[in-house]
């Protein structure tokens, strides 16, 4: 039985990859400093919640087969430390995923919004077609206990590849560590400012991945983006083992209420819907055509596709006052004007009122302000928050309400710096014929948003 001890264990990936392990059969062991729910309540649920918190030196033996280190643990932590010292091998989450699966086929999915769509979206199909695979997926899927499956009969692991750093005492993307034999790049939008202070290194950074590629592998990336296109076509030219897979949106309609794909005359009705979404859709296409998957068996499985949790999810319905929530993941530019542009092309009767969170160092950062002109002008009512303690607490400079507005650029923004207020004045709101899009990669400060979404669709 491998022994495996986690520092920093409460992480939203990190917790996940422990009870993988554990399921797998391993003896699992961890520490933190600050364990909260679903974590907690996941970990112990499995027995694998440590019985204190706190950073405890002497959990780390050298009987230990690996130590992984988590990002939120810092270089001095003392547990790294006593790991070092004892000539442990150590290992960040993607380093110890690549050694799981290095004996795999693997499919790594990058791009700046879209990826958790794509990998969900590719894991259903997969499910449905019966074919045995492990995983990594960046939120919780209907019908998956957890967001890490590790086995060893598996022969193909599918990995949402994230650009964001690896560990603490490692610098590089995690989608830098995966080496694919199928890559996708889904689209390149500037994030991540605090790692990556200009767009050209971040572009640079899915350059780099492309590079990854294993010989005679293959890229599938969305041709409608100019920089993922260009990282293409660089890659042909030193890489030509590398299939490239370009795809574009598929053809599609909107009708009230829904979405249907079209293809060779027939028509397939979905439950997710939005330009981006069919986008999603092409991409996990293009996949799963390379790994063997017969277009119709794609096609009648994505049409029982649901979503994954936090992207455009409904999480309040009321067809009687035609009135309905979403809750999504949105906070950058990007990701904002693709969210409201897909309800707005969804219901184009119903009013919509947007509202996000101004939550990462990005969106939080005065020198990214300027890329949020015109991302919120669809939206009927746009409402903009944030946090002042959010701001200070990430050592940025305070912000000024006028600013947001001079940055977004809407006429019709409304800023709020108190959640209660912002709650306030939703419910005092009529929503016959309307949509409430609640955007963030935060919480709006512990606003109950089941509740929220209950008293709007009451009205």
């Amino acid at each position: 039985m491998k022994k495996v001890h986690f520092i920093a264990i409460g992480g939203s990936a990190m917790h996940n990859l422990a009870m993988a392990l554990h399921l797998k059969g391993y003896r699992v062991s961890g520490s933190d400093d600050e364990i909260f729910d679903p974590a907690r309540s996941r970990l112990a649920r499995f027995g694998l919640l440590p019985p204190d918190e706190g950073w405890h030196p002497e959990r780390v033996t050298p009987d230990l087969d690996a130590v992984i280190l988590g990002m939120h643990a810092r270089k001095d932590n003392p547990e790294l430390l006593r790991a070092k010292e004892l000539g442990l091998k150590i290992y960040s989450y993607p380093e110890y995923l690549y050694e799981q699966s290095k004996d795999k086929l693997r499919v790594v999915v990058g791009g700046s919004h879209g990826k958790t769509t794509v990998t969900a979206m590719i894991l259903h199909v997969l499910k449905d077609a019966g074919m045995d695979c492990d995983y990594m997926v960046g939120a919780q899927l209907e019908g998956y206990d957890i967001m890490v499956r590790l086995s060893e009969t598996a022969p193909l692991m599918v990995i949402e590849g994230d650009e964001y750093l690896t560990s603490p005492i490692d610098p590089r993307p995690k989608f830098h560590l995966y080496k694919p034999d199928i890559a996708l790049i889904n689209g390149i939008a500037w994030d991540h400012i605090n790692v990556f202070p200009t767009f050209e290194k971040y572009v640079e950074q899915f350059r780099i991945f492309a590079s990854t590629i294993c010989p005679d592998g293959c890229l599938a990336y969305f041709s409608g983006d100019p920089e993922v296109a260009a990282i293409a076509a660089g890659l042909a030219s030193e890489r030509p083992d590398v299939r490239l897979l370009p795809y574009d949106v598929p053809e599609y309609r909107v009708g009230k209420g829904f979405s249907e794909l079209l293809y060779q005359g027939k028509v397939y009705p979905l439950q997710v819907f939005g330009r981006h979404n069919m986008q999603n859709i092409e991409a996990a296409w293009q996949v799963c055509r390379r790994l063997g998957i017969a277009d119709e068996v794609f096609l009648k499985s994505i049409m029982s596709f649901k979503g994954a949790s936090r992207r455009l999810e409904r999480i309040g319905d009321n067809p009687v006052s035609q009135v309905s929530v979403f809750k999504d993941f949105a906070h950058s530019p990007s990701k904002l004007q693709a969210t409201i542009g897909a309800v707005k092309e969804q219901f184009p009767e119903r009013k919509l009122v947007a509202c996000m969170e101004l939550h990462t160092f990005s969106s939080l950062s005065k020198v990214f302000f300027s890329h949020y002109k015109g991302c919120m002008d669809k939206a009927d009512v746009a409402m903009v928050y944030y946090n002042p303690k959010a701001v200070e607490h990430k050592k940025l400079e305070p912000i000024d309400p006028q600013a947001i507005h001079e940055a977004f650029a809407c006429p019709r923004l409304k800023v709020y710096n108190d959640s209660a207020r912002l709650v306030s004045d939703l419910k005092s709101m009529d929503w016959h014929n309307a949509n409430l899009l609640w955007m963030t990669s935060g919480n709006f400060d512990g606003v109950d948003e089941k509740a929220l979404a209950e008293e709007v669709c009451k009205k």
